[in-house]
């Protein structure tokens, strides 16, 4: 039991980079043939596209632990559009401007996007509690202390979202 206290807070980011790291590499065992035969941006943006499958189905099950469903499955581009422009931006910049190798450049740009990636996927598949569903479990946390984590719809355990106007 004392081992899930500390490491519970940031597991869930942990988890997200190993994901990242996985995909990373699948994403780079694409590129690097394709770059052989298209122009590095093109590569790279195929490389992209062919990577996105895996790291839906890995940041669900083992970074969120929640189901995939077809709704996240059809929102999952949204995260991956902030993470291919912040990406993008800085291969353009780190081979346009700063002259670094094209072949090493796309591992440089996702390390910058990593923090932003992080926040948006987890919008996306681990939505904030609503409303209505938060009420009735505030009235039985105004009762005394919570006595585990927060749990998600399907009854997984997750850290309960923080918004603005609750106390620290």
């Amino acid at each position: 039991m004392a081992g899930r206290c500390a490491p519970g807070r940031f597991a869930q980011p942990v988890r997200f980079a190993a994901v990242g790291g996985v995909n990373t590499a699948t994403f780079y065992a694409c590129y690097l043939p394709l770059h052989r035969l298209l122009p590095y941006f093109a590569a790279y943006s195929l490389a992209f596209a062919l990577s996105m499958a895996g790291s839906f189905l890995l940041n669900t099950y083992f970074t969120y632990r929640t189901r995939p469903t077809w709704k996240k499955f059809l929102l999952f581009p949204l995260t991956q559009v902030t993470n291919y422009g912040m990406q993008s931006a800085g291969l353009v910049a780190l081979v346009g401007w700063c002259g670094m190798n094209s072949t090493l450049a796309p591992l440089a740009a996702a390390a910058f996007a990593l923090p932003a990636g992080y926040l948006v996927t987890r919008r996306i598949l681990r939505p904030p509690a609503r409303t209505g569903a938060s009420a009735g479990a505030s009235a039985g946390a105004a009762s005394g202390p919570a006595t585990g984590p927060a749990r998600d719809a399907a009854g997984q355990a997750g850290a309960a979202p923080v918004r603005s106007g609750d106390p620290a």
